[in-house]
């Protein structure tokens, strides 16, 4: 079977690939009862590092998914297993860094080298096969890192595992190369809609699984009049996060992949980007948490922190990607993370609720914006006046 023979065909989103998704956006509770535990600089830090190992395994089981067909048996009965130790891993976020570190670790490990060893055997190309010999490459840098890791104390065990952490994502972020090998994905042709699906309703879940969280703290929260406005006004900033995406924005990242002549890397570039819109996610949990908890209290920077830097990692990360491929629709969304970062000093002094309504007011203006900056780029692509851009990553 020829590499062009591969992805010709759009394949819709199977149900097997919906189900997989939702035990990964599990672990946005996870991480969110983690870091509101543990909330210091290194409570962020194991926050970051299990965020990273949750993205990591998502990333590569999607990819091999798309690469090896979910219709065909064997590959629906990987994304099965991994599914299982998927679930047992993230149910083990809260003690990763106590009493259980091997109950993380084991299925984590056994993910990489399990998803790794299938592709690199069963790919139906050499190219692809070659491809995830590179990818168990990277993997036997990092898998020794998390087992040794998983064998020290809680001090020293963070060190390790930043730095197994800090492998996984550069080897989704570069496609993991080697020296004087690199993949160049214009040679592989790519089922590129069918992973723009994928990441469309996976942020969707996402979004879908942080308001449940923030549901978990309104109802635990008595209900007075500061407590449902602020529970509102989270829900209202969710609202418009979403919005700042599906109001045109998903419209733009699929004309952008579908006339892309190398589809992969605006893919790759939308995956390598749910690291930060998922830990935006989890401080926005986190710090609606601690607003809705005591909503007249006074004002603290871990509030602002969480609140505004929690919308400006997923702000940006929008910015971002537009940038890198069509140099539109960007614009707002600076002016949006700046605005919230003069906010969150604010935050200091404002009460918990006045902060939330602030952030609202910021996120409804930028919605009201990209609506019309979202068609005028939409109506440039149906007339051809949209330059194709340079990418800035390989």
């Amino acid at each position: 079977m020829s590499n062009a023979s591969i992805g010709v065909l759009r394949r819709s989103v199977a149900p097997l690939e919906l189900f997989f998704d939702l035990v990964f956006v599990f672990a946005i509770g996870q991480l969110a009862e983690h870091l509101l535990a543990e909330l210091s600089w290194r409570g962020v830090a194991e926050t970051a590092v299990m965020l990273i190992a949750v993205l990591s395994t998502w990333a590569l089981t999607s990819f091999d998914a798309t690469f090896l067909d979910v219709k065909q048996a064997r590959t629906r009965r990987l994304v099965l297993v991994v599914m299982g130790l998927g679930l047992f891993m993230n149910a083990q976020i809260p003690h990763a860094f106590a009493d259980r570190p091997w109950a993380f670790v084991i299925p984590l490990v056994a993910i990489l080298l399990l998803t790794d060893l299938v592709a690199a055997v069963s790919a139906p190309t050499p190219f692809l096969r070659h491809h995830y010999r590179r990818v168990t490459a990277w993997a036997a840098v990092s898998v020794p890192l998390w087992l040794i890791g998983a064998a020290m104390d809680h001090g020293p065990r963070l060190a390790w595992w930043v730095v197994a952490a800090a492998v996984d994502m550069t080897g989704v972020w570069l496609a993991h190369p080697l020296p004087r090998d690199v993949l160049s994905s214009r040679e592989l042709v790519f089922d590129a809609d069918h992973m723009v699906e994928r990441i469309r309703l996976f942020i969707i879940l996402q979004l879908g699984e942080t308001v449940l969280t923030i549901g978990t703290a309104i109802s635990a929260a008595p209900v007075q009049a500061a407590t449902v406005t602020t529970g509102l006004g989270v829900f209202v900033a969710l609202v418009c996060l979403c919005a700042s995406y599906f109001r045109g924005g998903e419209d733009i990242l699929a004309r952008h992949v579908a006339s892309a002549a190398d589809r992969l890397l605006p893919v790759r570039h939308a995956v390598s980007g749910q690291y930060s819109t998922l830990a935006g996610l989890v401080a926005l949990a986190v710090g609606a948490e601690l607003s809705i908890s005591h909503p007249t209290g006074h004002g603290s920077a871990r509030v602002g922190l969480l609140l505004f830097g929690g919308a400006i990692l997923y702000i940006v990360t929008q910015a971002w990607w537009y940038y890198t491929s069509t140099r539109q629709a960007w614009g707002a969304r600076i002016v949006a993370c700046l605005a919230c970062a003069v906010a969150g000093v604010a935050a200091v002094w404002l009460p918990p609720l006045v902060s939330v309504l602030l952030l609202d007011a910021i996120l409804l203006t930028l919605v009201a914006v990209l609506g019309r900056v979202h068609q005028e780029v939409l109506r440039a692509m149906d007339a051809g006046d949209n330059p194709r851009p340079r990418p800035l990553a390989p």
